[in-house]
């Protein structure tokens, strides 16, 4: 990668905030275009690169089989790239300035039962164990609060008001929300914080590693894999699908949308709505029993 590259992923890691993960991935996507463009015996400079190379692209990734969610993934990148391009001065349009995004079916997730969530809340634990107890009451935040999984790396000690019972969240492009505590999390939470303390960690973080150092997505996922293995058939076990059971528990319970838009720290009711089809089995299920005119 060029000098360019490494300034706009420099760019995308500290102004836009993203993990080491993400910009990996906007690395990796802008080589392999840049692989495609001196295969084809076009232009390998991203800077000067036209719109029919970039469609020449889509269509080999599509002949491939990669997924359309994937090849938009991509194509963003790129995207990205050029309007970085443009900001610093280094070209003057965009040549993705009027692409649109292939069509891609609703991925509509299934989140655990309330049944599942319970068995994994309830398992018992080494409350003197740091790690054991670490994995708890991180399970536990996730289910209670809705929390993305980036959202709960960077929760910092200073974000926990134990006095007010809140989490202050800093969701996507820097929007904070205050999220309220449960006394459940509250009770692991001091626990928590006191055998913290007893291992003089001096990171800013709420969650760290047993080294003391802040956690880090993959940890994160194996956690949570590990939690509902034994507890879950479903192949998808993540910290998304618990933000994802988290919305449709309290949507099931009566919760307002509106209401669950501010937890979740959306900024649309339509982010929001992609909750609402288990909740909306379940409000047939409860009118199919409970209508007089159901059985007739």
């Amino acid at each position: 990668m060029d000098r360019i590259d490494f300034r706009f992923l420099e760019y995308i890691e500290l102004e836009k905030k993203y993990s080491k993960h993400t910009v990996l991935a906007y690395k990796n996507d802008l080589a392999e275009f840049q692989e495609f463009c001196k295969t084809q015996d076009q232009l390998s400079e991203l800077g000067t690169v036209v719109y029919a190379q970039v469609r020449s692209w889509i269509v080999s990734l599509v002949n491939s089989g990669v997924t359309n969610r994937t090849v938009n993934r991509k194509v963003s990148s790129l995207n990205s790239f050029f309007k970085f391009l443009i900001k610093t001065e280094q070209r003057a349009v965009n040549p993705l300035a009027n692409h649109k995004a292939l069509k891609v079916g609703k991925n509509i997730q299934v989140p655990f039962s309330e049944k599942e969530m319970n068995e994994v809340l309830e398992k018992e634990i080494d409350e003197s164990d740091f790690v054991q107890l670490r994995d708890a009451l991180l399970v536990m935040i996730l289910y209670a609060t809705g929390m993305r999984r980036a959202e709960l790396m960077d929760l910092t000690l200073d974000a926990v008001d134990l006095s007010n019972s809140t989490f202050k969240v800093l969701g996507k492009r820097n929007k904070e929300r205050y999220v309220p505590m449960l006394k459940s999390v509250k009770k692991r939470l001091f626990a928590y914080l006191k055998l913290r303390e007893e291992q003089a960690f001096d990171s800013v973080y709420l969650f760290v590693t047993n080294r003391g150092n802040k956690m880090y997505g993959t940890l994160v996922y194996r956690i949570i894999n590990l939690y509902f293995r034994g507890v879950s058939t479903k192949v998808k076990r993540s910290p998304h699908v618990i933000r994802h059971s988290f919305a449709t528990h309290l949507l099931n319970e009566g919760a307002d949308l509106n209401s669950v838009k501010e937890l979740l720290g959306h900024s649309s009711l339509a982010s929001t709505q992609v909750y609402t089809h288990t909740s909306l089995d379940h409000l047939k299920q409860v009118y199919n029993q409970a209508h007089p005119r159901s059985k007739k």
